[in-house]
């Protein structure tokens, strides 16, 4: 294998990934570094963002940004702008794609004017749910009218993407429950549904209630929850590209596709992780020391590893299975050096002989009995790669 081909190889395209660590409260299922931010916060964030940057050694467009969080809705306007300009004058606007992940309580008109106004094309709202009750069980902080009211909102500010996150296999959800769910999504005619099976991350109220039994795991039940999902989005149009994300037409997210493609991304802010010049590494996931940390020249700081053709050829099978499109043999070979190829396709080929994977020619791709049990698959692929 080509040892320089991991660093080498998989710049073909450029994200900008930027946390935005507020949130009003904790969801009880969230697992990603958030506070509760002041106004002192915010402002030390928008600084930081602006120390970072010069940190940076970067003279290439960049081709998608995504704002995640957090919650970067909670930015009053006037910071959404600051934050806006900030990325603009350091590397113009995206090529590609800009996405802005929103919470129905906190869209606003001036927020969305200002977001259209910079370039923004995509907006990602967390609805969740459509059933009051199943948000109490999750500890949201919207309600039914809020979601209604908000996506109203983003539809008239004209974005070129509108994309709605459910969950599912939620704490006491019926198999009808969730059809009302994704009926009352599709009957809103966004661009994009997102559809996550509910996890019980460490550290988390979720996984607290989890092991005192107060919640539970159904393997089978889930297993239903996702082929509804897939028959139901497909009967609506909706053109399943990944495990748990659907698009119309053009409407695919960008930034995610060339994340799982293994291309290069920069991560800003408190524990944002990046793959870029020939290194992975994450933020320090605190605000406090992210800031002290920028302050005296340094950015990264936890899980640094350098880039071997190895470790990204493994990530490039791995989150490529998820992918309707799958893997293509020839596209890894040029990518990461030939000499891959025969015990690659070893292991594609014990896929297909229990019916997890099918191929055409050099692309092989999951059944939808594959596509179950997605995560057992990449767990048993860890490590097929030398790594080195």
């Amino acid at each position: 294998m080509n040892e320089n081909a991991g660093k080498n190889q998989i710049g073909r395209k450029l994200g900008l990934y930027t946390h935005v660590p507020f949130c009003s409260t904790i969801c009880d299922f969230c697992a990603f570094y958030q506070v509760q931010g002041d106004r002192k916060s915010v402002l030390s964030y928008l600084e930081g963002i602006e120390r970072e940057l010069e940190l940076i050694d970067c003279d290439r467009r960049i081709d998608t940004f995504f704002w995640g969080g957090g919650t970067p809705s909670l930015l009053k306007a006037e910071d959404m702008d600051r934050l806006c300009r900030i990325l603009v004058e350091r590397f113009g606007v995206p090529l590609e794609e800009w996405t802005v992940e929103m919470a129905p309580s906190s869209v606003r008109s001036d927020k969305l004017e200002v977001l259209k106004n910079w370039g923004v094309t995509r907006v990602s709202m967390g609805a969740q749910s459509f059933d009051e009750r199943l948000l109490d069980a999750l500890g949201r902080q919207h309600n039914l009218k809020q979601i209604y009211r908000a996506y109203d909102l983003i539809r008239e500010a004209e974005f070129r993407s509108v994309n709605l996150d459910l969950m599912f296999a939620l704490p006491g959800q019926t198999n009808d429950e969730l059809l009302s769910d994704f009926r009352a999504a599709i009957a809103l005619e966004p661009d994009h549904i997102s559809t996550y099976c509910l996890t019980f991350e460490e550290d988390t109220a979720l996984f607290v209630k989890l092991s005192q039994g107060k919640v539970s795991i159904d393997e089978e039940k889930d297993r239903s929850y996702y082929e509804l999902a897939w028959k139901t989005m497909a009967d609506a149009g909706y053109d399943q590209y990944e495990v748990s994300n659907y698009a119309k037409p053009g409407h695919r997210c960008a930034h995610n596709v060339n994340t799982w493609r293994m291309n290069e991304w920069i991560g800003l802010g408190p524990s944002a992780a990046e793959q870029y010049a020939g290194k992975r590494e994450s933020n320090l996931p605190d605000l406090k020391k992210w800031r002290e940390a920028l302050e005296i020249g340094k950015r990264g700081g936890v899980d640094m590893t350098e880039i071997t053709a190895g470790l990204v050829l493994e990530d490039a099978l791995i989150f490529g299975l998820r992918m309707n499109s799958g893997v293509d043999l020839s596209d890894l070979s040029n990518r990461f050096g030939g000499a891959c190829v025969d015990d690659l396709r070893g292991k594609l080929e014990s896929l297909v002989r229990v019916g997890h994977a099918e191929n055409a020619g050099k692309r092989y791709f999951l059944t939808d009995e594959g596509r179950m049990v997605v995560d057992a698959i990449g767990a048993e692929l860890i490590g097929f790669a030398e790594i080195g």
